[in-house]
């Protein structure tokens, strides 16, 4: 055993020596809070975020309607809903798009909002299961795994697709196993990094997101004939990253340590202080933020009753509490919002009339700035002001985008429009990750981001069905939404440079002391 272990299980049987600190205080003080260890675990756990936008995003592509042309060049071809039966023939092959294929057009175009919201009902299923299974048993690492290979088997089957209604079915289970994905990565990526870093690192998170979107629009180019060769081509980085990149992933210390799994938890801590060339000096022992509390008559320690009460946390506990309950219900709200003015304005490239490739990289290349400023603005007004002002940016400028009617140039200032839109809600979409991840401790981190993240995916399900109403009401419709996601943040507290906490009881605790210092502040300001 070693020296570390040794000392782990000295405080695991209720030792009082050893220097004992939480992981946000090891990392601050010994094991470094962002360095040379945190950044490559950062980079290959987010690079998942692209795959993610490559399985999400791709119906753009494989579900767009063609060109179609009159072969005849008399013009005197028949009924243009009735296809091929009246001489029309599209450019690019039957076998360009599922629309092309199977004829989703004019009565039959309702199929396209409909397999993309089915889509996102996986994504909302998948969000839930995975969220739970990644704060229990199966882990942060062990989902992402799970996820990715899964992205890449249904994926690869949509490809071989015989007819709509299996295509629409193939549809959802890809979301079942897409809609964690991001999830996931995020909470894998941030947990080892220390509190002053890991708002800007949270926020760098969905760069990969938005670099996943621009390579997909240039597959989608050399792919311009096959809709199920894009997807394939789509697939096949999902399977690669399962094998190559996920053997080198670390499991999060933060889960080993409210899994009761101490000596898991130190080993990863001492990985990362020896990679940042620290140390980490052998009297420290790991602690939860809420030994020593008494929670419901009952000592609670490093032992077996603080195993039993850290690795148990559901939303059902986030909702008992007086403290979180509300943060939940505002949480869940606002990301049903942000979703439907993100993925809103994500597929209503379809609906602007220009070219939609150039469309799509335009809105990903708009979406990465966002993070850079947003990150750091977050180190100067914190996580409440930022996220109020770029998603009121967002919902006035969409609002804006309902009132210009017309072609020409009011269609390309419709395009502005558009794209400040989703520079203001990709910011705050981000934004919400971090924030949400910190108003809530370790034990239901994952289960109250999966249960925002099913929220987010019924407000995706609503997009596409918005977005076939047209070229007006769809930016009126996430101008509103906007908006009114932007007054909700008002209601949420402050997060900035507080302390990420691992237990229910320690959050109560920390409140509490947050409370009476502010009160004990403002009654000497006062004097």
């Amino acid at each position: 055993m070693s020296a570390a272990e040794a000392l782990l299980a000295n405080g695991a049987s209720g030792s009082s020596g050893g220097d004992r600190l939480s992981i946000d205080d090891a990392l601050a003080q010994h094991a470094g809070e962002f360095g040379r260890w945190q950044l490559r675990q950062f980079v290959m756990v987010t690079a998942a975020w692209a795959l993610e936008a490559m399985h999400t995003m791709v119906m753009i592509f494989a579900d767009r309607e063609p060109a179609m042309s009159c072969p005849a060049g008399d013009g005197r071809c028949g009924d243009r809903c009735a296809g091929a039966a009246a001489g029309w023939e599209w450019e690019q092959g039957s076998g360009s798009s599922t629309v092309a294929e199977w004829g989703l057009v004019c009565g039959e175009r309702y199929k396209v909002g409909l397999v993309q919201a089915v889509f996102f009902v996986g994504c909302m299923i998948g969000a839930g299961v995975f969220g739970h299974l990644s704060d229990s048993f199966l882990g942060r690492k062990g989902c992402l795994l799970v996820l990715c290979f899964l992205n890449a088997v249904f994926g690869l089957l949509t490809a071989l697709s015989p007819n709509y209604w299996v295509y629409a079915a193939l549809r959802l289970l890809t979301g079942f196993s897409t809609g964690s994905v991001g999830l996931c990565s995020f909470v894998l990526a941030t947990e080892p990094i220390g509190p002053s870093r890991r708002g800007a690192a949270g926020m760098s998170t969905m760069y990969f997101f938005s670099v996943g979107i621009a390579a997909l629009a240039g597959v989608a180019v050399m792919f311009q004939s096959s809709w199920r060769l894009l997807y394939a081509v789509t697939s096949l980085p999902s399977l690669a990253y399962v094998f190559t990149v996920m053997p080198f992933v670390s499991e999060s210390p933060r889960w080993y340590l409210v899994r009761g799994r101490a000596n898991d938890a130190m080993r990863v801590l001492g990985d990362i202080a020896s990679a940042n060339g620290r140390c980490i000096p052998d009297n420290v022992v790991l602690k939860l933020d809420d030994e020593g509390d008494d929670v419901n008559g009952a000592q609670v320690g490093t032992g077996e009753k603080a195993e039993e009460l850290s690795s148990s946390g559901t939303i059902i506990d986030a909702f008992r509490s007086p403290t979180t309950r509300i943060r939940l219900v505002l949480s869940v709200i606002i990301h049903f919002l942000s979703a439907v003015v993100y993925f809103g304005l994500s597929l209503n490239v379809v609906n602007l009339k220009t070219n939609l490739y150039v469309s799509v990289v335009l809105n990903s290349l708009a979406e990465m700035p966002s993070y850079l400023l947003t990150a750091m603005l977050l180190q100067h007004f914190g996580r409440k002001p930022v996220a109020i002002g770029m998603t009121l940016l967002s919902g006035v400028f969409c609002t804006a985008g309902s009132l210009i009617a017309g072609a020409g140039a009011a269609r390309v200032v419709r395009t502005v429009c558009g794209v400040v839109g989703i520079f203001g809600i990709s910011a705050t979409y981000n934004l919400l990750a971090v924030y949400t991840a910190e108003l809530f401790p370790t034990v239901v981190r994952t289960a109250v981001l999966g249960c925002a993240m099913q929220a987010s995916q019924m407000g995706a399900i609503l997009a596409p069905l918005v977005v076939v109403l047209g070229e007006r009401l769809p930016f009126a419709v996430f101008g509103m939404s906007g908006i009114i996601g932007g007054l909700l943040f008002l209601c949420q507290p402050e997060t900035m440079n507080k302390p990420l906490y691992d237990t229910m009881a320690g959050l109560e605790k920390g409140e509490r002391v947050s409370k009476s210092e502010d009160e004990g502040a403002a009654e000497n300001s006062e004097i």
